[in-house]
């Protein structure tokens, strides 16, 4: 399914790939016919084995109990799409889905729309290049970064500032 996360069973392990006529099958992947003794049902398609890979790492995901992910017409292993769409899909700041083809920001490992990753205090839209400075999971541009005081008093830490890459 493009545009929406899958989770296991994501890849079934079915039986009778073998056997005759009917039960032959076309690998989503190569193309190539799937003549092997199970076959790899996954997204609604079947696959080799070694054809269903993860789009960014192809790393194999045709293991039994492995989980899938679909997004903007790619296959991606857990780790590529947490880090890719972060651990929901959705903005950080407004919790509404990131469409597969739009760009995003990235900040301590959550995911914002463009639109979104600005300022806390002025409201600002931050761009590549901007420094920031991200304090209890709140996102400053470098003139209204809150002072030592302030953060103390909230029993907050200050993490490093921050270049918008």
């Amino acid at each position: 399914m493009v545009n929406s996360r899958l989770e296991a069973p994501a890849v079934a392990v079915l039986g009778g790939g073998g056997g005759g006529a009917a039960a032959v099958r076309a690998c989503a992947g190569c193309g190539g016919r799937i003549a092997d003794r199970f076959l790899l049902f996954s997204m609604e398609r079947y696959w080799h084995t070694r054809c269903l890979k993860c789009s960014c790492c192809h790393a194999q995901l045709g293991e039994f109990s492995s989980i899938c992910y679909s997004k903007g017409g790619m296959i991606l292993c857990k780790n590529d799409y947490i880090r890719l769409f972060g651990h929901s899909g959705a903005c950080s700041a407004c919790g509404q889905s990131i469409p597969a083809s739009e760009l995003v920001m990235r900040a301590q490992g959550s995911v914002y729309h463009l639109k979104c990753f600005s300022c806390a205090t002025c409201r600002n839209r931050l761009v590549p290049g901007d420094r920031f400075h991200y304090v209890n999971g709140t996102i400053f541009c470098e003139q209204d970064r809150p002072g030592a005081a302030l953060v103390a008093l909230q029993g907050g830490s200050i993490m490093a500032d921050q270049k918008v890459c």
